[in-house]
């Protein structure tokens, strides 16, 4: 088992796959992205022995984020490796859902269990406007797909920018009214590449409470407000599905931390919001042998910081969120 010097049990990766992506949310990239070569990625084999070093260190959840997971070559490969791992226990999926039309069955069949999808908007000018280059439709197709293929519960996840779809977590809010979705509104947190926007336009979870409660009613908290992973979990009256509001910012959820992620270019990054990072890539590239990788994973768990210092001012700058994953 891996456990920090705070006593958490670390058993939760996040690996991205990809830097890549085929769409360019204003809070993510910029438009002109320049992506890494696929020689400096971890490759198929590569991911999938890491993988296999992190379960034999206790990690049983694993989550697929990019970029856009589903941009990587041989991705159903990949997940099938994964979920077949000795002590995987769950496998999931980030995306903003454009593929999954075409992908979800075979996603299913491989092993991937569930996704959460993203989804700013239910406005067809304003999802162009927020990602740049998409079509809502290719999204809304890609919902369905993934409920038919049993990936479920099915969880939305939009991200609040003030200017561009604040008013619009009310209608996306209803949709659970209808679907037994989990629909989650997550405050902007600040990022290289894009700081600006993300500092002076974020939305706080509070603000979108009030607004949903103006319309809709009272959400009444699920679970006793405990936290469902990074969301609070709340229902609005006569809804099949559920509300969940992500506060990195304004209320950080770190005291109940138990992830790590690892980058596509095979960093792992104890906490998203800090810029301390182990390569694991070029070790593993260069002959370590796996007792050398799991002291090097050991330690970077032993030393996984309490939270954030957003707090404090201190803002993540050496990547932008496509490079490290959700």
């Amino acid at each position: 088992m891996a456990f920090d010097r705070f006593g958490r049990k670390i058993h939760y990766l996040r690996i991205s796959l990809t830097d890549h992506c085929n769409l360019r949310c204003i809070y993510c990239m910029p438009e002109e992205m320049t992506f890494r070569p696929p020689a400096e990625m971890m490759q198929d084999d590569e991911v999938l022995m890491l993988t296999r070093l992190f379960a034999g260190l206790g990690f049983d959840k694993i989550r697929l984020t990019g970029g856009e997971p589903t941009t990587r070559l041989h991705i159903v490969d990949i997940v099938q490796g994964i979920a077949n791992t000795p002590d995987i226990q769950s496998v999931s999926m980030t995306t903003n859902g454009v593929l999954l039309s075409k992908l979800a069955k075979r996603l299913a069949a491989a092993g991937l269990e569930r996704v959460n999808i993203s989804i700013d908007t239910l406005d067809p000018a304003k999802f162009k406007r927020l990602t740049r280059w998409g079509d809502i439709e290719d999204v809304w197709e890609g919902i369905l797909a993934a409920e038919q293929a049993g990936l479920t519960p099915v969880k939305l996840n939009a991200v609040v920018v003030r200017g561009y779809n604040e008013e619009d977590v009310v209608d996306l809010a209803r949709l659970t009214r209808e679907h037994p979705w989990q629909v989650r509104f997550i405050e902007m947190m600040p990022f290289g590449g894009t700081t600006e926007l993300q500092i002076g336009q974020m939305v706080t979870a509070q603000e979108t409470m009030g607004r949903i409660e103006q319309s809709l009613g009272l959400l009444t908290p699920v679970g006793g407000g405990e936290l469902d992973g990074e969301a609070r979990v709340y229902h609005i009256p006569d809804a099949l599905g559920d509300i969940g509001f992500i506060s990195s910012v304004s209320a950080p959820f770190c005291a109940n931390c138990t992830r790590a992620r690892l980058t596509p270019d095979g960093i792992l990054r104890m906490c998203l919001l800090r810029e301390h990072e182990i390569d694991l890539l070029t070790p593993l590239r260069t002959g370590a042998s796996l007792e050398d990788l799991r002291k090097l994973v050991l330690e970077a768990v032993w030393n996984k910081p309490w939270g954030h210092g957003l707090a404090g001012g201190e803002i993540p700058l050496n990547r932008m969120m496509s490079e490290i994953g959700g």
